[in-house]
């Protein structure tokens, strides 16, 4: 599984993709990576924090996608990238306004 396609998209890839990769590859050094990722994105541009968002959504969607091939690489996936959007960015974007203020839309 090319993990780092998954994150990029059909776009370049970022620096920080390659620790995330890493977490994923070697989950138990998931805890170990956490501030690493957070320093690499705190120095990105807006731009590019919208592109590690939409990388760590497109994530959590491929798992969805293809849990029942790999349960377990599908669980970690959807861990590594929702732990990483929370840390990073302080909810889920696939969230959506029930669970962020118990509003619902129209």
């Amino acid at each position: 599984m090319d993990y780092a396609q998954i994150l990029a998209g059909q776009e370049g890839g970022l620096p920080v993709f390659a620790r995330i990769v890493q977490a994923l590859e070697n989950f138990e050094e998931f805890p170990f990576l956490l501030e690493p990722v957070y320093r690499d994105a705190s120095e990105l541009e807006d731009d590019d924090l919208d592109r590690l968002r939409f990388g760590l959504v497109r994530l959590q969607v491929y798992a969805d996608i293809h849990r029942y091939e790999d349960m377990e690489a599908a669980q970690r996936m959807k861990y590594v990238a929702s732990t990483l959007e929370r840390v990073l960015f302080g909810r889920l974007l696939l969230e959506g306004e029930e669970a962020v203020g118990g509003k619902q839309c129209c």
